[in-house]
């Protein structure tokens, strides 16, 4: 089974978190690495894996890779 989630990430924070949800549904995440070469989007996964404890290969950024707003595609 497949689910979809919005993700707004926040780069360049003090801390990685998951903040919560927003009015629309998208939940908002702080990381603390910069957004290039796919850092931030490494860090992402590395956060939802530790958090949520899905595999990392389950985690998949499917829109937005290269943006705050992405999407991402979890297999559970």
């Amino acid at each position: 089974m497949q689910k979809r989630i919005t993700v707004r990430v926040i780069p360049r924070a003090k801390e990685n978190s998951i903040i919560g949800t927003m009015h629309d549904n998208d939940i908002r995440v702080r990381l603390t690495a910069a957004p290039t070469d796919g850092e931030a989007n490494k860090q992402l996964i590395k956060l939802l894996n530790k958090q949520w404890r899905i595999p990392k290969s389950c985690i998949t950024i499917v829109a937005g890779t290269k943006s705050r707003t992405k999407i991402i595609e979890l297999e559970i």
